[in-house]
């Protein structure tokens, strides 16, 4: 991460929304849906300072969770339809929408980190 000069800024919002390489915005972030690759295939930037832990998911949480309780809140005083109704509905567009956004979040997570070269806490003894 010390030769960041070689390489144009990179903006860690878009890097992170593509799955591309924060240091380059070329190579892929990912290797699978959620697997972090081991290196950027175009820059050879290591992948190993990358540990987004549970951020992403506790924002995914937070977003889906935000959405899908007010639809069933609008729905259920709207209509008041069945409970199996809520669970045709709601069960999968949950999952699609946890899916679609817990993997651009996990990319801006870890732009972040390198961009403000984020390192795990320490304590100076």
């Amino acid at each position: 991460m010390s030769d960041k000069a070689h390489y144009p800024p990179v903006n860690p919002i878009s890097a992170g929304l593509s799955g591309r390489c924060p240091r380059c915005g070329q190579g892929k972030l990912f290797s699978g849906f959620l697997t972090i690759a081991k290196s950027c295939r175009n820059c050879g930037l290591s992948y190993d300072f990358a540990d987004s832990g549970d951020g992403p998911a506790v924002f995914v949480i937070m977003i889906v969770g935000f959405i899908i309780v007010g639809l069933v809140l609008a729905v259920e005083l709207a209509y008041q339809p069945p409970i199996w109704v809520h669970l045709v509905l709601w069960l999968p567009l949950t999952v699609i929408l946890a899916g679609g956004v817990l993997r651009p979040l996990k990319g801006i997570l870890i732009a972040l980190q390198y961009k403000h070269n984020a390192e795990e806490g320490r304590l100076d003894q």
